[in-house]
């Protein structure tokens, strides 16, 4: 594994590993995207002075060009949807979305479970252009999860969208069944979370 090739605040070296195929850790990843403006003002600059006037768009797409192909890209983070079993486990849905905040969350919540029971009628409507918009579906399993009407029927749209689904125990005590039709039931940690969203 690699080192992150950041220094700190004080100036020493950071030793925090580096992520995963990049040359900084998550701590300095802001520092890839400082880099790739370099890159890009050093060619307009040196393109401005080989050929006034065009070179300077030149040079800042070259130098932009080649920051892609051997510079650090900003990572992006997973976009998710979150189902829960909106009658027993509202608190599963504030501890992921808690969770996603974190600098080194390798995904963002864009959307979570809409209650079947809610004074919309159109709560299928939106939850199927949420889990649209989502990369990932993640289930949050509590003990009566497994029922859930609303779970049920996202995990069927999710489906019909061919989404990943990551089903994950909310809970650290009980004997929970996973949802139907929506993979393997996953321990909910940092670890697991981390790859199963890669």
């Amino acid at each position: 594994m690699a080192q992150c090739k950041a220094s700190t605040k004080a100036g020493r070296r950071c030793f925090n590993v580096a992520s995963s195929g990049r040359k900084f850790c998550h701590v300095h990843r802001k520092q890839g995207v400082g880099e790739a403006a370099k890159a890009v003002a050093v060619g307009a600059f040196l393109g401005s002075l080989v050929a006034p006037g065009v070179g300077t768009v030149v040079g800042a797409t070259a130098g932009g060009l080649v920051n892609g192909l051997f510079g650090e890209d900003e990572e992006m983070k997973k976009k998710v949807f979150v189902s829960f079993d909106f009658d027993n486990d509202k608190k599963l849905k504030d501890f992921i979305i808690g969770q996603s905040k974190n600098s080194d969350s390798p995904f963002e919540v864009v959307d979570h479970s809409l209650k079947e029971a809610a004074p919309e009628r159109n709560w299928e409507t939106k939850a199927d252009r949420a889990i649209g918009r989502s990369e990932i579906v993640i289930v949050m399993v509590g003990p009566q999860t497994y029922r859930a009407h609303g779970v049920l029927k996202e995990v069927r749209m999710a489906r019909e969208r061919d989404k990943k689904i990551v089903q994950l125990i909310g809970y650290r005590d009980g004997d929970y069944k996973p949802v139907p039709n929506a993979g393997r039931l996953y321990r909910w940690n940092w670890e697991n979370l981390k790859k199963l969203l890669s």
